[in-house]
């Protein structure tokens, strides 16, 4: 190691002006290609598409629609939409979402749509006909004729409200143009449906309100532009605070510049192998720039005590240089390692959070391990730092009397109260982490406020319709003509009505309810009639009835889905319903007749649920194992292996602790934050214990060497942890839920893996290192 620190060290200070100017040059470059990359959000990205229902999702999703769809409720403000105005603007609404390009218009439906039809049963037999008549106009006349229709197509409560308040329009998106073959601009969707629908077309009398997932990350992606401004606030008051720590301009520009350059090649390097940012990972370049920072200051730090001394600028910085480019590397080689850990989720959003995180961990290797000290060495800091040298006989100050209070932390008896008191403290953490929900623990999007105008859309259609945007498809997969067959609907029919009598389900629909009120209407109307006939041909006679547009069934009947509206998409309503669905589905299927999970945006959310829950435990498992390998390659030492990762994975189960006390559910979104975690707090503990190694391996006493550790590097620590905390703290004020969240969690990890660092690894370092007292 000794030879290869001799090596670089020649090769990068020898040839300084080459250093500076390559970085100046790529720099540049990756800046151009960082001004191309936009916002990418795509629906795809965010499930599972290996998952067993995804398969079953993406088999029939052509046919029967998939769960990617935008639903428009049209209200109007005196409540009663039968006026001329509000169908006028109803329909505006229903043309101008047919002709949005990425809609899939065939499943655009609305009571204007040719497939909204109504059937009656009369004297001669049945009657029906479109719900808006080809000659309709907005008179009295024609409008009582519409409520009649409407009432006949039972579409209360699913394209009209069950108040007559709201009219639905709904349509299934495409992931991809078929013109183009371009893939779809999910933000650039949500922004006309408000240019081209919402704005427009709403009036004084008549209301818009949009949801689906296409809407929601576009007002995700509208709120994360104020990440810009938590950003720049960052950056001043982290200026700030390095000034005063250092109370350099110089070296307060270069950490802050270094980790700014971090972020530029990170978002450089992902245009130009073709990535976007997703609005839900719009946060990692600032985690980028905070651990740059935690770099850059421990650098500064070293350069500027070694500048106290009296000594050459340029023979400090290839100091420092040598000093901190092993314990840096491998830290920051940790935290790569663990974000790259995430790759092994099968879930899109999560990779590339993965490999954006990575990419801009491993450059700060570079940024700020080797460009700092060489941009450093051209500097002149003779006379303008004050770092505190820790030299003893200077006059005792506050950071003094802080390290000496730090200090008896490696006496035996102070040691085993922090002990004892830790342990208690993780029990009560791990009892409440166990209690962590995968999945979404709120009504509406957990990445928005509840008062957010997506959310209060999402409550208002809930509320207006006996349907809801939760939707689970349960196919039914059989053998060509099956809707024939009694047994066969028989067997739709009582799983449909077991599911509807499940806690947390709204309503359920099926081919075998239809063709029972079908049968019901060849017998006048009769409700005891209202039931599946047994005679073939009286069930063909039913089912015929049943378009393919209804999406209950397929071409030749071999398809049959239930629809399922639940409630809510909390965790604890999926996993109920889904394990009854399994539950019946096992009492139902025969080898013929297969029940098969899942379509819509609940079987996509259940999916993604049992992705996140079966990706937990290996993750935790990869990224400690990446943590505790590297350790043991850096120190040669499962004493202070255990004594780095022990704190570590305290403060990770404390932090999901936190997440249940926050009521933050583990999801795609908030998976991730785990590794992160672990790469944040591991930096602290390296630093601090590469320190006291090279002095416990020349035999020193465990409390000196933790002394001379904190004089050397623990003000940087404890500096870094503070700040990045209070920086992060910032974003409470958030218009996004999830960055509300993400910041009270960071706060709590960049805080409590300091004191992890500073207090418990010596207190666990009195009990490991027993041979070395004073």
């Amino acid at each position: 190691m000794r030879g290869f620190l001799d090596f670089l060290e020649k090769a990068v200070f020898r040839h300084r002006l080459f250093a500076i100017i390559s970085f100046a040059v790529i720099t540049c470059f990756l800046l151009f290609k960082a001004t191309q990359i936009q916002l990418d959000a795509s629906f795809n990205k965010n499930i599972p598409l290996n998952h067993e229902y995804m398969k079953v999702y993406t088999k029939h999703e052509k046919q029967f629609g998939g769960a990617n769809s935008i639903l428009i409720s049209v209200c109007d403000a005196e409540g009663d939409i039968f006026n001329e105005e509000f169908f006028t603007q109803l329909k505006a609404v229903h043309d101008q979402l047919y002709f949005i390009p990425g809609v899939n218009r065939p499943l655009v439906n609305s009571i204007f749509a040719p497939s909204a039809r109504f059937v009656e049963v009369v004297e001669d037999g049945f009657a029906g006909g479109p719900i808006i008549p080809a000659n309709f106009t907005a008179d009295k006349q024609g409008l009582a004729v519409v409520k009649e229709n409407i009432e006949k197509a039972k579409v209360v409560g699913r394209m009209i409200a069950s108040d007559y308040s709201c009219a639905m329009v709904t349509a299934q998106l495409l992931e991809f143009d078929p013109q183009t073959q371009e893939k779809l601009d999910t933000l650039a969707f949500a922004e006309k449906l408000e240019t081209q629908v919402r704005e427009p077309l709403s009036t004084d009398k008549v209301s818009i309100h949009i949801i689906g997932f296409a809407k929601m990350a576009g007002d995700v992606a509208e709120g994360a532009k104020g990440v810009v401004l938590f950003f720049a606030i960052a950056i001043a008051f982290t200026f700030i605070m390095v000034w005063l720590f250092c109370h350099s301009l110089k070296l307060t520009i270069l950490p802050i510049a270094c980790s700014i350059i971090a972020v530029i090649w990170q978002l450089g390097l992902l245009s130009s192998l073709g990535f976007g940012l997703d609005p839900m990972s719009i946060l990692v370049p600032f985690l980028v720039f905070a651990i740059g920072v935690s770099h850059g200051v421990q650098m500064i730090n070293d350069i500027g005590k070694k500048v106290c001394t009296g000594s050459n600028t340029r023979v400090c910085c290839q100091a420092s240089f040598r000093a901190l480019l092993i314990p840096g590397g491998i830290a920051l080689l940790s935290d790569t390692i663990g974000f790259l850990t995430l790759l092994t989720i099968d879930i899109g959003i999560i990779r590339e959070l993965a490999i954006t995180a990575s990419l801009g961990v491993a450059v700060i290797i570079f940024t700020n391990l080797i460009l700092l000290p060489v941009w450093a060495s051209y500097m002149n800091f003779e006379g303008s730092v004050r770092i505190q040298s820790g030299n003893h006989t200077d006059k005792p100050n506050m950071l003094d009397t802080l390290r000496e209070i730090l200090v008896k932390t490696t006496e035996r008896k102070t040691a085993a109260v922090i002990i004892v008191l830790t342990a208690l403290l993780f029990a009560v953490g791990y009892w409440q982490a166990d209690k962590m929900r995968i999945g979404d623990l709120h009504a509406g999007a957990p990445s928005l406020h509840q008062d957010a105008r997506y959310n209060q859309d999402t409550f208002l259609i809930s509320d207006k319709y006996t349907i809801s945007s939760d939707i689970l498809k349960v196919i039914v997969e059989a053998y060509p003509a099956a809707c024939t067959e009694h047994d066969v609907m028989e067997r739709i029919g009582r799983f449909q009505w077991q599911m509807e009598n499940v806690a947390g389900v709204q309503s359920a629909v099926s081919l075998s309810s239809v063709a029972q009120s079908v049968n019901a209407g060849f017998n006048e109307g009769n409700l005891k009639w209202q039931s599946l006939p047994r005679n073939t041909a009286s069930l063909v006679q039913s089912t015929s009835r049943v378009e393919t547009s209804s999406g209950l069934l397929d071409g030749n009947c071999s398809v049959m889905p239930v629809i399922i509206f639940l409630n809510d998409h909390k965790a604890e309503t999926i996993d109920h319903v889904v394990a009854k669905v399994k539950e019946f589905a096992a009492q139902e299927q025969t080898d013929k007749v297969q029940f098969k999970l899942a379509s819509g945006p609940v079987g996509v959310m259940a999916a993604t649920n049992e992705s996140v829950s079966a990706a937990q435990l290996p993750m935790m498992l990869y990224v400690y194992g990446a943590v505790i390998l590297l350790c043991l390659v850096s120190f040669r030492s499962v004493k202070a292996t255990v004594a780095v990762v022990l704190p570590l994975y305290i403060v990770s189960t404390l932090a999901q602790a936190l997440m249940v006390q926050l009521e933050i559910g583990l999801t795609v979104s908030t998976l991730p934050v785990i590794a992160l975690g672990v790469g944040i707090g591991v930096d602290y503990g390296i630093y601090i214990l590469s320190s006291m190694m090279s002095q416990l391996k020349r035999g020193v006493a465990l409390e000196v060497a933790y002394r001379n550790a904190l004089v050397e590097r623990g003000s940087a620590v404890l500096f870094t942890g503070i700040t990045l905390a209070i920086g992060v703290s910032t974003w409470i004020f958030s218009d996004l839920k999830f960055q509300v969240d993400m910041g009270i969690l960071l706060t709590f990890m960049f805080l409590v893996n300091m004191l992890g660092a500073v207090l418990l690894l010596p207190a666990i370092g009195s009990f490991l290192w027993t041979d070395q007292k004073k």
